[in-house]
């Protein structure tokens, strides 16, 4: 192997924005249990689930309505 790699003719990496990166949340034990209910239900993680949830309501654009 070489010392030095030239990395002048690279191109930058277009899957950069999509890393995913872990977070601590104090979610209420409700949640969790729908969550994991649906998990059983369809065979998907309930980690998955939560995160196409939060995609969903990113993507339709919905915002909290506090009263």
């Amino acid at each position: 192997m070489p010392a030095e790699v030239d990395f002048s003719g690279s191109i930058p990496n277009p899957y950069i924005g999509k890393v995913r990166r872990r977070v601590t949340m104090n979610i209420d034990g409700e949640n969790i249990d729908y969550f994991k209910a649906e998990a059983a239900r369809t065979g998907v993680p309930y980690q998955v689930i939560i995160n196409m949830f939060l995609t969903e309501c990113r993507e339709q654009g919905k915002h909290l309505a506090f009263s």
